[in-house]
């Protein structure tokens, strides 16, 4: 019985005479085929974005008005750097014990800056904050491969801004520290092309040129190629995801 019945059309994928089907549909009905491009009428173009405001840690001249464009912004840091080898993790960034704090509350941001890079190992013998300190003097920090490795934690790129860090320069990154980067607006994360942390030491004065993609070490002389931060550089100018989709109209403003 079962094998007579296998013989017989399937009700359910008959298909009328009066009906044309197309060729592609009639001889591969399981394929279903989609766009390999998106429609570019629904895609808006990234605004070119003005940089935040200047801090201790951002040469800039106050009567000078450069033009910005999204992609060779003109902002440029300097300071001091603080170098760290591979694999940091975002445990060693900011321990677990103080994620409790608010972000969102001045006094708890402050406070979470105060313990950034804490879970540092015994090897690391310089603090990166000093005790009873909130506020870091390395404004820059340097450091090998997979940096940010581990948890999925924001505050651990906010931690790292709360204490006055401008910038990180790594030979790679987890995904998901980057991505929380940008997202957060705290940090700029720029890539190495080279291990520069093999050839910089702590308390090494840099600078770093975003527009020509560089890094300068005074100290030693010595220049390195970044490579360039792209879109997400607007995106943290701007502070933030929601910053900069609120600055370019992608959702209402407050």
């Amino acid at each position: 019985m079962a094998a007579s019945l296998s013989l017989l059309p399937n009700p359910l994928f008959t298909v009328s005479p009066k009906l044309s089907v197309p060729p592609s549909l009639s001889t591969t009905p399981h394929v279903l085929k989609f766009p390999t491009t998106y429609p570019t009428h629904l895609i808006k173009p990234l605004a070119a974005q003005v940089p935040r405001g200047t801090t201790s840690s951002v040469i800039a001249s106050a009567a000078a008005t450069p033009s910005i464009t999204a992609t060779t912004p003109s902002t440029t840091f300097h300071g001091l750097c603080y170098v760290v080898g591979d694999n940091i993790d975002t445990d060693q960034i900011i321990p677990a014990e103080y994620l409790t704090l608010v972000p969102s509350k001045p006094a708890e941001y402050e406070k979470l800056g105060s313990y950034a890079l804490i879970g540092l190992p015994s090897t690391y013998t310089t603090r990166f904050v000093e005790p009873n300190e909130t506020k870091t003097k390395y404004s820059i920090v340097i450091a090998g491969d997979n940096f940010g490795c581990g948890s999925s934690r924001e505050h651990a790129p906010v931690a790292l801004g709360a204490a006055g860090v401008s910038a990180v320069v790594a030979e790679s990154y987890a995904r998901i520290f980057f991505r929380n980067s940008v997202a957060t607006g705290e940090v700029y994360p720029f890539e190495s092309e080279v291990r520069i942390c093999e050839e910089c030491r702590t308390g090494d004065t840099v600078t770093i040129e975003i527009g020509e993609s560089r890094l300068i070490n005074h100290t030693t002389g010595k220049e390195y190629r970044l490579k360039p931060i792209g879109d997400a550089g607007p995106v943290i100018e701007a502070g933030g995801i929601f910053a900069y989709a609120r600055k370019t109209g992608m959702i209402p403003s407050n």
